[in-house]
This record gives structure tokens, sequence and C-alpha cells, in this order.
């Protein structure tokens, strides 16, 4: 069984047990947390698509560390021939979240 899910305006594809590292989200370590942005079900041959969502579909995931950064994206702007660059680095914040199990109804 897998589903996929929408969290920090990005889809995943989840299954029990799966690793994921999602954008900042809310909630300490070890904290059961709940993804109710389902998109899709599938259970072998059986596949729920929503629209948008699967009405009654939700994701328990455990939060594995709240606050990882993640890595350097540099913002570079230039102007040819000016004499101008900028460069900016930040390292977003993302939160790792195991999943427990995939509820559909």
């Amino acid at each position: 069984m897998y589903a996929v899910i929408r969290t920090g305006a990005k889809q995943y594809r989840v299954q029990a047990g799966d690793v994921l590292e999602v954008e900042l989200l809310a909630g300490q370590k070890g904290a059961e947390i709940s993804l109710d942005d389902v998109l899709l079900v599938a259970d072998g041959d059986n596949i729920t698509v929503g629209k948008p969502t699967v009405q009654g579909a939700k994701v328990t995931a455990e939060v594995v560390d709240p606050d990882k950064k993640g890595k350097k994206v540099i913002a570079f702007k230039f102007r040819r021939r000016e004499g101008y660059h900028r460069k900016r680095g930040i390292r977003p914040h993302h939160t790792v979240l195991k999943i427990k199990e995939i509820i559909a109804k």
C-alpha cells in the first residue's frame, strides 16, 4: 500500500516505514503528525484518486528530527559589464518524518 501526499507545496510518494525529509513542520521529536492532504491511495489493484484529495484518508508519521538543516542553496545575481554581482546563501530548515501508517476509508 502506498499514498501520494502533499506538504510544503511538494508531493511525495510514501509507504509505511519510509523516512523522508520535508519542509519545516511544527512538532517535537517523537511527536505524531497526521498528514491529511492525501492525493492518491493505492492498495494493490485498488487505486483511489482524490478530487483533489481523498476523503477520509490520512497518513500518520513520527517526527524523527524536527529541525534539520538542508543543503546550502545559492542565489547569485549578475549583470554583465556593470560590475554588479550579489551572492547569497541559505540553508533551509527541514523536518525528517518516519511514516507509520496509511489510513484509507
